[in-house]
């Protein structure tokens, strides 16, 4: 008896472990379903609402997300970056990111006027005109993320690096002069001044976070079976 009690205490550590473990990555892996799934839901409500002015005047970012605005102002073409690493139907290239003064204010907006091509010698940016003059843009607004992986901290200098690897909203702050949206504004694709605008959507890829949380739950329940078989079998 001593030896079978050995194997069902340990064995039933093991099977708590292992449930607990499968549980904790399925509920994982579902959340990132839900999360996915509600950003997509509040984009789909918000921007078939009517189009509204941007406001001139620092407002929160939850507050203007996924609306459709409409915006007047002048481009800051000393100030765009390139987003590295960005890729539309296999080809690498970059996001074009360029701040816009709104009309009647000191306030900016950066503006994601889409994807261009890299060029074949990567030490050489694609060309990326800014329209100038007074200009109206429409698109959707979203909240860029926060946590980014870098290769290496930004250099300090007083140049203006032309090429950054995120949309990196706090860093852009920090770098300029003037007061900045909270926001990015996702340039229509029907929109004049911009590049290929193939945005992707919110739920990109739920699917699968929903298919490996159910995965995770069967592995749970299966282990708990197994246990269970191993339980109430009947001995010879």
């Amino acid at each position: 008896m001593t030896g079978r009690r050995s194997i069902l205490i340990w064995g039933g550590l093991l099977t708590a472990v292992l449930v607990s473990l499968f549980v904790n990555l399925g509920l994982w892996q579902w959340n990132k379903y839900d999360v996915k799934s509600r950003l997509q839901a509040d984009l789909d409500t918000r921007s078939q609402g009517a189009l509204v002015t941007l406001p001139a005047a620092p407002a929160d970012a939850e507050a203007l997300r996924h609306r459709h605005f409409v915006a007047h102002g002048e481009y800051d073409a000393t100030r765009q970056v390139l987003i590295d690493n960005r890729v539309h139907e296999d080809r690498a290239g970059y996001h074009v990111l360029t701040p816009l003064r709104l009309a009647g204010s000191e306030l900016y907006v950066l503006v994601n006027r889409g994807w261009v091509p890299a060029l074949a010698d990567h030490q050489q940016l694609p060309p990326a005109p800014v329209p100038p003059g007074s200009v109206e843009i429409t698109g959707i607004a979203v909240v860029p993320g926060n946590r980014f992986f870098t290769l290496g901290e930004p250099q300090a200098s007083d140049a203006w690096e032309p090429v950054w690897q995120n949309p990196d909203l706090e860093r852009f702050r920090r770098a300029v002069p003037y007061p900045l949206h909270p926001v990015i504004l996702q340039l229509d694709p029907a929109a004049a001044d911009g590049f290929v605008r193939a945005w992707p959507r919110p739920d990109e890829r739920a699917d699968k976070h929903l298919s490996y949380a159910l995965q995770w739950f069967g592995f749970a329940a299966s282990t708990v079976g197994i246990w269970a078989w191993f339980l109430f079998r009947r001995r010879p």
